[in-house]
């Protein structure tokens, strides 16, 4: 066994979930691989083998183990350029743009690299093939609706992701060595029947969690009519592709997870939907790196200590996101917040929900581009905010702009800069939620400065370089220090 080895075996034996996700545990005597959380009696260290994803360790021929389930594991935060697009090009494959023959052009075309860089960086970061990436994902998806769900075989193989059940059936018997049906009397694990228009789904993540500020922040700036938050929980209206819908999601902290009740008409986009949360909701942080290295700070270590395993929100959608950072400058997040309810109410479809709080799907940038200056502004926008909104709709329909986690931040930025009306606060509140960019920091905010000691953006940004490359992490810890303050 190496040093790395046996790092790694000691890490497993003290079952310290820090690591979850971060890496998985083959063990030979077995077939079966874990997390690193698995309460499975410890196997002897000369029969594991260590991998960095689960991918990886099915590439080597084993199974998912169905007690800690591979599935529910968090994901890596992505820092370096390389890992970055790496991730980046499986959310895509999530996405189903591998759906068809040209997908590994159509991901390369957006990147400006040839399809065979795309395979080898996807080699190289992630271990496996584009393709092999793609069955891994969907089988782990589809064993998860199989342990967690009632949903009939045929609906597990579509929402999965694959194109007939007869591939489903041969991919799943291949590389679990039974059939669909036999693993979900096998597990005996499936979910009560669900109600009559949703389903639940858990969403895994590493403890700690700061789930009440999370909530928090989301509360304070939910888009009424599209967003909600009560009895602890989020909601929102659903709206990708040609598919509509709602979910809501709340925490369940002994399970390590998130619990996202969704309707079945959103089934045919699930790996995009749960890809979309998990980026909203930062599940794949690891909180142990961040706080560890910013409390090192003492301008930070009590924020830190107040708030462990604190999440920076991110985006459902990246239109919205910076729709709602426009319609946020140089107001208070209340007035901002109001305002941009009634541009929902305006240009939002209505939808029918069972909850009160819930009225209409978050308007499309397709329909905001072909909006008047006049027409954005008799919601109580200020003109020159309705000149941004309608600058932003248009360059995302074009498809100069994309605002989606993973894009190149500092191009993005300069891009937006260049729109009327967007300063670099809003880029970096933009970079920061939309495009998960964890060093994102937006020195010429007032709180900010205020929380630092009333310094100018110069000294904001000369103290900040000790926190790279979790700068947004830091602006959160602070602004919530600030409001707890207030």
């Amino acid at each position: 066994m190496t040093q790395d080895s046996a790092a790694l075996y000691n890490v497993y034996a003290a079952r310290d979930p820090r690591f979850d996700g971060v890496f998985f545990i083959g063990v030979t005597s077995t077939g079966i691989y874990c997390r690193p959380v698995c309460t499975a009696r410890t196997p002897k260290a000369a029969n594991c083998r260590f991998f960095d994803s689960a991918a990886t360790a099915e590439k080597a021929k084993f199974r998912p183990c169905l007690r800690c389930r591979p599935e529910l594991a968090p994901g890596n935060a992505p820092v370096d350029d390389a890992h970055r697009i790496a991730s980046l090009i499986a959310q895509r494959i999530d996405e189903g743009m591998l759906d068809d023959g040209a997908g590994i052009e159509t991901i390369a075309t957006q990147f400006g690299w040839s399809s065979r860089q795309i395979r080898r960086m996807v080699s190289k970061e992630l271990g496996v093939s584009p393709i092999e990436l793609v069955l891994t994902r969907r089988l782990l998806l589809a064993k998860q609706l199989l342990t967690e769900t009632t949903m009939p075989i045929i609906d597990v193989a579509f929402a999965s992701g694959f194109s007939s059940v007869r591939r489903f059936n041969d991919a799943f018997g291949t590389r679990y060595g039974m059939p669909p049906t036999r693993f979900r009397k096998a597990t005996n694990d499936a979910a009560a029947a669900s109600a009559a228009d949703s389903f639940t789904l858990q969403l895994g993540y590493r403890s700690p969690f700061d789930w009440a500020q999370l909530l928090g922040f989301l509360t304070a700036r939910a888009m009424e009519g599209v967003e909600a938050v009560n009895d602890g929980g989020y909601l929102r209206t659903i709206r990708l592709g040609a598919q509509t819908g709602w979910i809501r999601v709340t925490d369940a902290p002994k399970k390590r997870a998130l619990q996202v009740e969704l309707t079945h008409s959103l089934t045919p986009v699930l790996p995009a939907l749960l890809g979309r949360l998990r980026q909203l909701f930062d599940l794949s942080a690891r909180p142990d790196i961040i706080g560890a290295q910013l409390a090192q700070d003492p301008l930070l270590s009590l924020a830190v200590a107040r708030h462990p395993g604190l999440r920076v929100p991110g985006a459902f959608d990246g239109f919205e996101l910076a729709v709602r950072a426009v319609l946020g400058q140089q107001v208070t997040v209340k007035a901002a917040t109001t305002i941009a309810g009634r541009f929902a109410a305006a240009f939002g479809d209505a939808i029918d929900t069972p909850h009160a709080g819930l009225s209409h799907l978050a308007p499309s940038s397709a329909r905001i581009a072909a909006a008047s200056v006049d027409e954005i502004a008799s919601v109580g926008i200020i003109q020159t905010r309705a000149r941004s909104i309608i600058a932003l709709a248009q360059e995302m329909e074009s498809g100069r702009l994309s605002l989606e986690p993973g894009a190149a931040p500092e191009a993005t930025m300069a891009q937006l800069v260049a729109l009327p009306g967007i300063g670099a606060w809003t880029a970096h509140y933009i970079a920061m939620r939309a495009l998960r960019w964890p060093d994102a920091f937006p020195k010429e905010d007032i709180a900010l400065r205020n929380a630092l000691g009333g310094v100018t953006a110069a000294r904001a940004e000369e103290l900040s370089q000790p926190w790279r490359p979790w700068r947004s992490y830091a602006l959160l810890h602070l602004w919530s220090d600030a409001s707890e303050r207030d």
